[in-house]
């Protein structure tokens, strides 16, 4: 799976915004992240919605120009699925076990149960992938993992969502 120093790294992350999902070839699939931090030199705006003393020590979740990307290619999916955050983190996960944090490989999950029950033909067996982004949860299904490459700090213009 790529580099382990490019996993440990993404995985070093705190916080991840996805950036772009692309399928370059017919079912190939690039996903683009931003690492994103608690801009400590930025705060909310006293004009925010509910903003009070409590606000003060608040700072945005944004990717600044220090923070890095990361590219995963996958050369062939089986399946992948984007949830948004809010609905995608309410279930019950106790049963499923991974390892990582905001770059899971999953060797038992509901999704892995869903497309056994669901597909057929696999020639092989089928690794679970996700990335836990704010805003989007990204489960990826494949027979192989992904290439992982880190992208230059600053390569991108500030985002904040």
């Amino acid at each position: 799976m790529g580099d382990s120093s490019e996993v440990e790294s993404l995985n070093s992350s705190k916080y991840l915004y996805l950036r772009e999902l692309a399928e370059p070839k017919d079912n190939s699939l690039r996903i683009t992240v931003d690492e994103a931090i608690a801009n400590r030199v930025e705060r909310l705006p006293a004009s925010a919605p509910g903003s009070n003393d409590a606000l003060k020590d608040y700072h945005p979740i944004e990717h600044t120009r220090d923070c890095k990307g990361f590219e995963l290619t996958w050369k062939h999916y089986i399946a992948y699925l984007v949830t948004e955050e809010c609905v995608g983190s309410c279930g019950d996960y106790q049963d499923e076990m991974y390892t990582g944090k905001v770059f899971r490989v999953y060797s038992k999950s509901h999704f892995l149960e869903h497309l056994a029950r669901d597909t057929g033909g696999h020639t092989q067996p089928i690794h679970h992938y996700k990335l836990i982004c704010l805003n989007h949860l990204v489960d990826v299904a494949s027979y192989s993992p992904p290439a992982i490459r880190a992208l230059a700090s600053g390569s991108e213009q500030d985002r904040t969502d």
